[in-house]
């Protein structure tokens, strides 16, 4: 889908305000009783067949391709799954003068989050950035997140989340790492039709993840659980929100230049390592969650929005930095250069 620029710098992306929709069918009509059981069924499956998807679309061969750039591949991972973690714990200070317990669980759940792809490619090729780092960072994180984030979860939030079991991680693995690698030995055979269609399979993904915010936010106004959140409360967390961007953006970028990244390397650590994927948290926040989704997946949902918006401001301003010359070495100097250690690359 293409996005709307209203104005031109200020992208606001149609599947947002699909998602908004369909809180707010939700709310006024949510599923109950037999629905409500029906609903959730197929909730579960088409979580099952998400992940298969992105099984499917995923090219090992091409992700492994990108190890040489390692060096890349750890920053962007250090940030997902450390950094933005560790400021997540740093925020329960906020609680709950900002943020209620909910809340704070759901802004601690998005940190949890592995990174997007789609848009990080985007906004790094936009950017004039390193384009095939940012691919393979994207699926790197997206791999390691399967396992990662429950696990994460599981230690971080424990309880908040529904209480980890030995149930619960058998119900992760078989909704979640079970299809994943059902799609990757599939890959050989349908590979090809997958990626002939990508827009028709596209829908479906996104079709798949509104089936599972309805089921959550059903739940959610089924049990009353939106009465917790006041306006002011939600505006709370914007500004919290905000500024665990931002700190985010200012580290990614200024930590890439002090570990002596080129420039095109720290833009696609600075897109890659600052984003979270909502295409993956969405299902991943449904199983681990329950009934509790509804509030757990709100945070994840305004950020996303949020990242689209500044990282398509900060793309395009890169887009218009000048590219400095190659300066060609006076004889001497090649000559040095060539005998010594030489220049290493990012």
């Amino acid at each position: 889908m293409k996005r709307l620029q209203l104005p031109s710098w200020l992208p606001i992306d149609p599947y947002i305000l699909l998602l908004l929709g369909t809180v707010g069918v939700a709310a006024l009509l949510p599923a109950r009783g037999t629905a409500a059981d029906v609903a959730s069924g197929a909730s579960t499956a088409a979580i099952a067949f998400l992940f298969f998807l992105y099984g499917a679309r995923l090219s090992t061969r091409d992700a492994l391709g990108g190890l040489k750039h390692w060096r890349l591949h750890v920053a962007v991972l250090a940030c997902t799954f450390v950094i933005f973690p560790l400021l997540g714990l740093a925020a329960r200070a906020l609680e709950p003068v900002f943020l209620t317990h909910s809340l704070y669980t759901g802004l601690l759940f998005l940190t949890l989050v592995p990174s997007t792809i789609q848009s990080s490619i985007a906004f790094t090729s936009m950017a004039r950035g390193n384009v095939p780092a940012a691919i393979c960072a994207g699926s790197f994180s997206s791999l390691a997140g399967i396992v990662i984030t429950p696990l994460l979860a599981a230690s971080l939030l424990g309880s908040s989340a529904g209480g980890f079991s030995t149930d619960s991680l058998v119900e992760i693995v078989l909704q979640l790492l079970v299809p994943f690698v059902a799609g990757q030995i599939a890959r050989r055979w349908i590979g090809g039709f997958v990626i002939r269609q990508r827009k028709v399979l596209g829908l479906v993904d996104r079709g798949s993840i509104l089936l599972v915010v309805y089921v959550a936010f059903s739940e959610g106004m089924v049990q009353g659980i939106w009465h917790q959140v006041s306006p002011a409360r939600l505006g709370g967390l914007l500004v919290v929100e905000a500024v665990l961007l931002a700190v985010m953006l200012a580290l990614t970028w200024y930590g890439g230049k002090a570990l002596r990244f080129s420039r095109e390397d720290r833009i696609a650590i600075q897109f890659a390592g600052s984003k979270k994927s909502l295409a993956s948290g969405l299902p991943m926040a449904s199983v681990l969650f329950g009934a509790q989704a509804s509030l757990a997946v709100l945070p994840l949902m305004l950020f996303h929005q949020m990242q689209l918006m500044v990282c398509a401001v900060i793309a395009k301003r890169r887009s218009h930095d000048p590219v400095e010359p190659e300066l060609t070495p006076e004889p001497d100097e090649a000559i040095r250069t060539a005998v010594g250690t030489g220049t290493r690359s990012g």
